[in-house]
Formats: structure tokens, C-alpha cells, sequence
């Protein structure tokens, strides 16, 4: 298994649709990939020049494969992954405000 520090472009126009899809744990039962992308998304940060950050865990090659067809791709552009220790891309960015930050209130948990 491999982490890894995601940065992409909001697509500014779905991040409410995204919001609810992921309240309502839409994404859950995805298989093999769908609480990590779930957990990884509630708690993306918001960095430089308004680009969404989380670390992700992730199986496939290339990384977010699955991911990207069945989810990231609708919501984000310019998906760049960086190879992270587990835990230290959430360390890098946990200061950053939260994409989402009804979800943190509502209990979803992060690495943070």
C-alpha cells in the first residue's frame, strides 16, 4: 500500500454536490477504495491559489486510478499525487483550513 499527498483544482462549480455526496457516505461502498477516498476528501485542506490537498491511501498503478474514473475526475482538474509517509501529508497540510468544514463538525474523521 502506498500514501500519497493529492493536490487538485476544485471544480468550484460541483464542490456542493460533493459536499453532500460525501455526507451522505456515497462513496463508502466503492470497493476496494471507497472510505479512504471518503475519509481523505471530508478532510482535504484548501492551499495555495485555492488547490484541495489530502493524503490518500491507494493501491493502484497509476496512483488513483480507480479513483480518479469513478469519482475525482467529475469533481477536480490538474490531479497531481506525491509520495507521502503515512500520516505526513496530513501533517504538511493540517493547518490549512478544511475544504469542507460542515463535515468535520458532523464527525468525519481524518488523520489530524
Amino acid at each position: 500500500m502506498a500514501y500519497y499527498l493529492v493536490q487538485a483544482r476544485p471544480r468550484q462549480e460541483r464542490l456542493r454536490e460533493l459536499e453532500k455526496l460525501l455526507a451522505e457516505r456515497a462513496f463508502d461502498g466503492l470497493r476496494p477504495f471507497g472510505q479512504a477516498l471518503s475519509a481523505g476528501l471530508a478532510g482535504a485542506r484548501v492551499g495555495a491559489e485555492g488547490l484541495a490537498l489530502w493524503e490518500e491511501e491507494d493501491y493502484c498503478s497509476p496512483p488513483l486510478a480507480m479513483e480518479r474514473a469513478a469519482v475525482l475526475d467529475s469533481y477536480f482538474d490538474d490531479i497531481q499525487v506525491e509520495a507521502v509517509m503515512p500520516g505526513e501529508g496530513w501533517s504538511r497540510i493540517q493547518e490549512m483550513p478544511r475544504l469542507f468544514p460542515a463535515l468535520a463538525l458532523r464527525g468525519f474523521s481524518t488523520e489530524d
